[in-house]
């Protein structure tokens, strides 16, 4: 029998090609380069974000915390019919509930108080004030961190107070 086309039968009964030789399988060094330097990238996207969302639960944990001290007192001026004040010392970094010790902000987070003058206690410390009718001197606390900021207000004629974040 005569060979045809460009595949012969070899002696096993397979055929054989005359073409060129096949390349082998696998990935050329620089196709192994391309793909480590993707992978290394992806990597370096997914650690920037899981520190960026570290840092967001950190500043919405505190600012939950303070929100929760500030109920905490507003409670207390109405229970015990009488004044109490919730303090900060944002030098320090901490603030304090009424009958509660100073709570100690997490490293690299800031706090800043806006109050009533009256209510200074230095330059960079004062609080809100909270009457037994639930009445507030008003004002907010600002936390801060890497350009974030959540503000706890706090109406004067009501003592309500809200949480909010800045969506700068």
């Amino acid at each position: 029998m005569k060979p045809t086309g460009s595949s012969q039968v070899a002696s096993c009964g397979r055929p054989r090609s005359l073409g060129p030789p096949a390349r082998a399988a696998g990935f050329s060094l620089v196709e192994l380069i391309v793909v480590m330097v993707l992978v290394g990238l992806l990597f370096a996207v997914v650690g920037v974000s899981v520190s960026r969302s570290v840092s967001g639960a950190e500043i919405r944990n505190a600012a939950r915390e303070v929100t929760a001290g500030m109920r905490h007192t507003r409670g207390q001026a109405i229970i015990q019919r009488q004044q109490q004040v919730f303090r900060v010392d944002a030098n320090a970094r901490t603030w304090q509930a009424a009958g509660g010790d100073p709570v100690q902000l997490p490293e690299g987070l800031d706090i800043t108080l806006n109050t009533a003058r009256s209510e200074l206690t230095g330059e960079s410390a004062g609080g809100i004030r909270f009457y037994p009718d639930g009445a507030s001197t008003g004002g907010n606390v600002v936390l801060s961190r890497d350009g974030r900021e959540w503000r706890i207000n706090v109406a004067w004629l009501t003592g309500e107070i809200a949480i909010e974040r800045d969506l700068d």
